[in-house]
C-alpha cells in the first residue's frame, strides 16, 4: 500500500491540476471525522470537569455547559488550524499556476525572439538579439540556451565582403551588436544576470569587429577554428580568473586581437595550433600572475604577437613546438619577476623574437632543444638581475641570438648547455657583466660566428 501510495505522488509531479479526492467522498468522511474528534474531546473535557469536581469539598456535580464550552472551544481551535492549512495550501496551488504561467510566457517569448533571429531584415534581427538577451536575464533556469543561441547565430556562415553573391545587408552589425549584448553581461561576475560562468561557444566563427573589453571569463570559451580578417577583436582589460579560453586552430589573417591590460590570475588561454599569417595579437602591458597561455604548435609566418611592456609575477607562456618562419614576437619592455617564457623545441627560420629592453628580475626563459636555422632572437639592451635565459640542447645551424648592449647582473644567467653551434652568429657585443654569468657547458661548436666585444669570452666557449 505504501509502495502504491508513492507511485501515485510520483505520478501527479508536473501536473497542472492537483490530483484530489472527489467531494462525495470527502464530505461524509469529513463530517465522521469531526463527529468522532468532537466526541473525543467530550468525553476528555468531562472527564477532567468531573475529577476537578470531586476534588471540590463539598463535592459538586459536573457543569455540563463547561464541558460543552471546552469542547466547542478545542474543536474551533483545530478548525482554525485546517483552515490555515487550507489557506496555505490554496496559496501554494496559486503559486503553481503562476509559475506555469510564466513559463509559459517564457516559452512564447523565446519562440517570438528566435523567429525574429531568423528574418530577412537586419532590424527584425536586431530586434531578436535584444530579446533574447532580455529573456536570459528573466529566465535563469534556460539562461544557458538563450546564451547557446546568441552564439549559434555568430557561429553560422557569414560574408563580410558586400560585393559578394551571399552577402547581407546589415548583418555585420547585428552580429557586433550580440558581441556587445554579450560583453555587458561579463563586466561584474556578482551581478545577478552575469554570464562570466556560463559556456561561449564561438567554435568556427567569423571576426571582422567587436569588442570584450573589461569582461569577466570564469567559464569556457571557446574560439577555436575561429577566423579573424579585417577589423579589431578586442579583450582589452578583460580578466581571466580560472575559466579556459580557447583559440587553437584559429586563423589571424589580418584582423587584431587585443589583450592590452589583460589580467591572467588563473586562467588559460590557449592558441595551439593557431595560423598567424597576416594578423596581429597583443598583449602588451598585460599582467600574467597565476593564468597560463599556450601557443604549442603555432605557426608563425607573418603575424605579429606583442608581450611589450607585459608583467610576468607568476604566469607562464608555452612556444612549444612553434614554428617562426616569417613572424614576429616581441617582449620588449616586459618585466620577467616570477614567470616563465618557454620555446622548447621550438623552430625559428625566418621570424623574430624581441627580448629588446625587457628586465629579468626572477623570471625563466627557455629555448630548449629549440633549432635556430634562420631569422632573429634579440635580447639587446636587457637587463638579467636574477633571471635565467637558458639554450639547453639547442642546435644552431642559422640566424642571429643577440645580447648587444645587455646588463647581468645580481645573479643573471645566460646558459648555453649541450647544444650545436655549426653555422649563425652569437652577439654579446657591448654586454655588462657583474655578478652574473654566461656559460657554455657541453656545446660542440663549428662555423658558428661568435661576437665578444669588450665581454670575456667564457669558458667552453
Amino acid at each position: 500500500m505504501v509502495i502504491s501510495f508513492q507511485r501515485k505522488a510520483k505520478a501527479s509531479k508536473g501536473r497542472y491540476t492537483p490530483n484530489l479526492w472527489p467531494v462525495w467522498l470527502v464530505a461524509p468522511l469529513a463530517l465522521v471525522a469531526a463527529g468522532c474528534l468532537g466526541y473525543v474531546i467530550y468525553r476528555y473535557a468531562y472527564h477532567y470537569f468531573a475529577q476537578a469536581a470531586e476534588g471540590q469539598s463539598p463535592a459538586k456535580p459536573v457543569n455540563i455547559n463547561d464541558v460543552l464550552k471546552a469542547t466547542v472551544t478545542a474543536l474551533t481551535l483545530i478548525g482554525a488550524v485546517l483552515a490555515g492549512l487550507y489557506a496555505y495550501r490554496k496559496q501554494l496551488l496559486s503559486e503553481g499556476d503562476a509559475h506555469r504561467s510564466d513559463a509559459s510566457q517564457l516559452a512564447d517569448r523565446y519562440t517570438t525572439a528566435a523567429e525574429q533571429l531568423g528574418h530577412d531584415q537586419a532590424a527584425v534581427r536586431l530586434a531578436g538579439v535584444y530579446a533574447l538577451a532580455r529573456l536570459a536575464d528573466d529566465w535563469e533556469e534556460q539562461r544557458q540556451v538563450c546564451i547557446d543561441v546568441l552564439c549559434a547565430y555568430l557561429r553560422m556562415p557569414y560574408e563580410p565582403d558586400p560585393a559578394a553573391s551571399d552577402h547581407k545587408a546589415g548583418e555585420r552589425q547585428v552580429r557586433l551588436t550580440i558581441i556587445s549584448v554579450i560583453r555587458d553581461h561579463l563586466q561584474d561576475p556578482n551581478a545577478a544576470t552575469a554570464w562570466c560562468r556560463h559556456r561561449l561557444d564561438f567554435t568556427g566563427a567569423t571576426f571582422d569587429g567587436g569588442t570584450f573589453g573589461g569582461s569577466n571569463f570564469g567559464g569556457p570559451v571557446s574560439f577555436e577554428g575561429a577566423v579573424f580578417g579585417d577589423g579589431r577583436v578586442s579583450f582589452e582589460g578583460a580578466v581571466f580568473d580560472g575559466g579556459r579560453v580557447s583559440f587553437e586552430g584559429a586563423a589571424f589573417d589580418g584582423g587584431r586581437v587585443s589583450f592590452e591590460g589583460a589580467a591572467f590570475d588563473g586562467g588559460r588561454v590557449s592558441f595551439d595550433g593557431a595560423a598567424f599569417r597576416q594578423g596581429r595579437v597583443s598583449f602588451d602591458g598585460a599582467a600574467f600572475r597565476e593564468g597560463r597561455v599556450s601557443f604549442a604548435e603555432a605557426v608563425f609566418s607573418g603575424g605579429r604577437v606583442s608581450f611589450e611592456g607585459a608583467a610576468f609575477d607568476g604566469g607562464r607562456v608555452a612556444f612549444f613546438g612553434a614554428a617562426f618562419d616569417g613572424g614576429t614576437v616581441s617582449f620588449a619592455g616586459a618585466g620577467f619577476s616570477d614567470g616563465s617564457v618557454t620555446f622548447r623545441r621550438g623552430t625559428f627560420t625566418d621570424g623574430m623574437v624581441s627580448f629588446v629592453a625587457a628586465t629579468f628580475s626572477g623570471g625563466r626563459v627557455t629555448f630548449d632543444h629549440a633549432a635556430f636555422s634562420g631569422g632573429e632572437v634579440s635580447l639587446d639592451d636587457a637587463t638579467f638581475a636574477g633571471g635565467t635565459v637558458l639554450f639547453d640542447g639547442a642546435v644552431f645551424s642559422g640566424g642571429r641570438v643577440s645580447f648587444g648592449a645587455a646588463t647581468i647582473n645580481s645573479g643573471g644567467r645566460i646558459v648555453f648547455r649541450r647544444g650545436t653551434f655549426s653555422s649563425g652568429t652569437i652577439s654579446f657585443r657591448d654586454m655588462t657583466i657583474s655578478g652574473g654569468a654566461v656559460d657554455f657547458e657541453d656545446w660542440t661548436t663549428s662555423g658558428t660566428a661568435f661576437s665578444w666585444g669588450s665581454v670575456p669570452v667564457p669558458s667552453g666557449a
